[in-house]
């Protein structure tokens, strides 16, 4: 009787043995399955934080470059008010000369003709000469548009021909005058305006929110996870 109690009791320890070292294999092969797991997410992490932060760096960069390109040619241009201006006259005064590279080393000279226009702007009323923008306001103090110098003088002055007709067919035309009056000459458009700039900054403002947004979802999931697993750790 003793003996079929003590072989009971050994059988029912064996298989106890049994369970609990098939049990101790799942936990460890689980555990293992977990370890790999973490080890493979964190070079992702890594990597996709030096992805955000690559493009956070990269915003910084473009937002620097259009500081001391677009936005401060925008800002130093007294051309700030936009208005209406009749023209009053338009008029070739004389063919000017411009130069062309024909090679290395090598110009030649070319012709096309300077067309003068004068306009009223209806909201100071002062007559002003009509320049096309800031570049063509610098580089000629009398033509309304400068063309690029090219061989064909025909080609130019047909584009000069079109200005002018354009000018004739359309008496009243938009125009961007200087407040203070310190210019007396008023542009045709604006080399950097609002939309210029906007569209200059969307990019780099792209560029930034990605990159915080990829940082902030690879902490957040690193914080998830975390949680998760303390959770679990406080149901075993």
């Amino acid at each position: 009787m003793f003996f079929v109690a003590g072989a009971r009791n050994a059988a029912g320890a064996g298989r106890g043995a049994e369970t609990r070292s098939i049990y101790q294999k799942f936990r460890d092969v689980d555990v293992l399955a977990k370890k790999k797991t973490v080890t493979a997410l964190k070079p992702g992490e890594d990597r996709a934080i030096f992805l955000g932060l690559g493009m956070i760096l990269c915003s910084v960069m473009m937002y620097f470059v259009l500081g001391i390109t677009v936005l401060r040619s925008y800002a130093d241009s007294v051309w700030t008010e936009e208005g209406t201006c009749a023209v009053v006259n338009s008029t070739v005064i004389r063919d000017m000369n411009c130069s062309y590279s024909c090679g290395s080393d090598c110009w030649r000279v070319s012709r096309y003709p300077c067309l003068q226009v004068y306009v009223s702007v209806n909201i100071t009323g002062r007559i002003s000469r009509l320049s096309h923008n800031e570049e063509t306001q610098e580089a000629s103090s009398e033509c309304v548009y400068v063309p690029r110098c090219q061989k064909d003088s025909t080609a130019m002055q047909a584009v000069i021909m079109n200005i002018s007709e354009h000018l004739k067919m359309n008496r009243h035309i938009s125009c961007y005058y200087d407040p203070s009056e310190q210019q007396e000459t008023v542009l045709l458009s604006r080399v950097y305006d609002h939309s210029v700039v906007l569209h200059s900054l969307l990019w780099p403002s792209c560029t930034l929110t990605v990159g915080t947004l990829i940082i902030a979802m690879v902490k957040l999931t690193h914080y998830l996870s975390r949680l998760c697993e303390e959770i679990g750790k406080v149901k075993r």
